[in-house]
């Protein structure tokens, strides 16, 4: 059985602040992290291939320096890492960047499963890991909050409006995981994580992988980012205290107040 994980170096969303000049991400000094999302999917595929003996082959497409992402993911238990690197993917959204990867799983060759994170948490689009299905023209499942294979089907949780649905698939299919509210990422020990800078980690450019040049980077991206910027902050909320009955009279009265009730 052969599984592709699709992971994404991300900027630490909790340290990344707009410049308000020019409305973009300000990235410098910014540390970068696996994709919490992307996380969760490999250890899903690492548990698969725990019990069913899976080859487990991490791809993802960035800057050299997303080497490192790749390299965590095999200190995990991945048993290849392949990096999309070049000049030609720079500018691409979420469907360029979708083409690219799915072209990339063809030259990989064999695969049964693939998982995506949901989301990258530096975009929140959720459309990357559709797009891939659609390029390669397989079934996807996505928000799935556990995944299970025997190698011939997968199973999984999905998530819905007011609980959960339990889907099953053939393979290959592609799936898309969210986070357990309960979720705490797994990291490597130092002697796995050394072990790990002796795994293949291929770097293929868009020559490399037969890519169209047309249908990548900002030719091939059908959408634009004018600005990113920060919602406007809410005033302070007011605090009602008191019994059940002074609050509730209190309520209707900002209601009133308001003109939202007469």
């Amino acid at each position: 059985m052969n599984i592709i994980v699709c992971i994404k170096q991300v900027p630490d969303s909790t340290q990344v602040k707009v410049d308000p000049k020019t409305g973009t991400l300000i990235r410098a000094g910014v540390p970068s992290i696996l994709n919490p999302y992307d996380h969760y999917a490999l250890e899903k595929a690492l548990a698969i291939k725990a019990k069913t003996g899976a080859k487990v082959t991490v791809l993802s497409m960035g800057p050299n320096q997303a080497v490192a992402v790749l390299r965590l993911a095999l200190a995990l238990g991945a048993d290849e890492g392949v990096l999309l690197s070049d000049r030609a993917f720079a500018g691409s959204d979420t469907w360029a960047t979708s083409y690219a990867l799915a072209t990339a799983v063809k030259k990989i060759g064999q695969y049964d499963l693939i998982l995506c994170g949901q989301m990258a948490i530096d975009g929140d689009t959720a459309q990357t890991g559709p797009g891939i299905a659609f390029h390669l023209g397989i079934p996807q499942i996505t928000f799935c909050d556990h995944v299970d294979s025997d190698g011939q089907r997968a199973v999984v949780k999905k998530l819905i409006e007011g609980g959960h649905q339990i889907m099953e698939a053939d393979l290959p299919v592609l799936i898309t995981m969210t986070l357990p509210v309960d979720y705490v990422a797994k990291y490597p020990s130092f002697m796995a994580a050394h072990k790990a800078q002796d795994k293949q980690v291929s770097v293929w450019t868009a020559a490399d992988i037969g890519a169209d040049p047309h249908k990548l980077g900002l030719e091939g991206s059908p959408t634009r980012v004018s600005r990113i910027f920060p919602p406007a902050a809410r005033q302070k909320g007011e605090m009602i205290s008191g019994s059940a009955e002074e609050m509730a009279a209190k309520f209707v009265e900002i209601l009133k107040k308001e003109s939202f009730v007469k």
